[in-house]
């Protein structure tokens, strides 16, 4: 099964890349370095070929490199199913992040139709165990690989909701400035959810009866504001609303469950290697409900997930990240890491000189 796949990767004075040009094949790729030499500053690349700030979640101006702050610009060759497209994506200094898909401008929105890309860094680590905005986020992210519009309900909501916030702040009494905003934000307050449960239900279908070695997560959204009343509850809780002075009911106050199906245990009480191997089996379980929905696997970052496992469960994971015919660019400090990738996978060799970034393909 061919997957979604970058063919090129071009960095202009991005992070610690003055300038790089990689070239893939799409095999899986080994990114291997010393801690600092720049392989991460690969992935967030790539990441930002989607929707939204990248895998840091990082402003326009803080990934210009330092200290020229001349401006960055991603290039690359993207493929998949059906076509291939030329991506540039950056910012001149001072200036909003800004896409270009095949010489024309597009929104990032666009981004999210034309290839999927999943990731799991090493922050993502305490996702059970930190607040709910996190999760949230996670959440999200996996629904926007199965429903690309779910970019423009999830923003149509927050600015409702943000000029509602801006009335409550403002003391305003009259329902009729209410009216409104609250039609829209329950509008797509539905489809927010809609779209959340049917990405629920298609992680579920994948993880049933999948040959996996990770455990298998039964999720759950615990939202119950989000209900058919959802706009009489907006208009009764205005003066509550007034007095937080911000909205406190509605789909960002969403949290996500997760239990080990296999314990019973819920995932913010399982040991460490437990919520890793968690999150490693939902990114799976993504990937493959995707294959088998569009026909094509997603792009998947993996930062120094290899180093987390044991030597059984890294040769598990390449084994379902090749059988999905997924390409999968992985950090690593070690090239004894990726032994068992042998040559179904390209690496390249990452070093820093002088605060800047150097890649050479070599061989595992």
């Amino acid at each position: 099964m061919a997957g979604f796949a970058i063919t090129d990767l071009g960095l202009s004075h991005f992070r610690s890349h003055r300038m790089a040009r990689l070239s893939f094949d799409g095999r899986p790729v080994a990114l291997i370095g010393p801690n600092g030499a720049g392989k991460t500053n690969i992935l967030e690349a790539v990441s930002l070929l989607s929707p939204g700030r990248g895998l840091r979640r990082a402003g326009a101006d803080d990934l210009s490199r330092k200290p020229e702050s001349l401006g960055w610009k991603i290039m690359a060759g993207l493929t998949g199913p059906s076509a291939a497209h030329e991506v540039e994506t950056g910012a001149e200094a001072g200036q909003t992040r800004q896409v270009r898909i095949d010489g024309k401008l597009a929104t990032q929105v666009s981004l999210a139709r034309i290839t999927r890309i999943l990731w799991l860094v090493p922050a993502m680590d305490r996702l059970w165990i930190e607040a709910a905005e996190g999760r949230r986020r996670f959440l999200d992210r996996m629904t926007l690989s199965f429903t690309p519009d779910h970019a423009e309900a999830v923003l149509g909501y927050e600015k409702a909701m943000r000029d509602r916030n801006r009335l409550l702040r403002d003391q305003v009494h009259d329902a009729h400035w209410y009216r409104a905003l609250e039609a829209r934000m329950v509008e797509t307050a539905a489809q927010i959810d809609a779209n959340r449960q049917d990405t629920l239900a298609r992680l579920c279908a994948a993880q049933q009866g999948c040959d996996t070695s990770f455990p298998t997560t039964a999720l759950a959204i615990t939202n119950p504001e989000v209900t058919e009343d959802f706009a009489q509850a907006l208009a009764e809780n205005r003066r509550r609303d007034m007095a937080a002075g911000r909205t406190l009911t509605g789909p960002h106050r969403a949290d996500l469950q997760g239990v080990f199906a296999d314990k019973g245990i819920p995932a913010d009480q399982c040991s460490t290697g437990e919520q890793k191997a968690l999150l490693i089996s939902l990114i799976l379980a993504n990937a493959r409900a995707l294959a088998a929905d569009i026909g094509a696997a997603p792009i998947l970052l993996l930062d120094e997930v290899a180093a987390h496992l044991d030597t059984q469960r890294r040769a598990a994971l390449y084994d379902e990240i090749c059988a999905m015919g997924a390409q999968a660019i992985m950090t690593g400090t070690e090239a004894a890491l990726f032994d068992s990738l042998g040559p179904r996978a390209q690496s390249f060799m990452v070093t820093e000189t002088d605060n800047q970034s150097y890649t050479e393909e070599t061989r595992l």
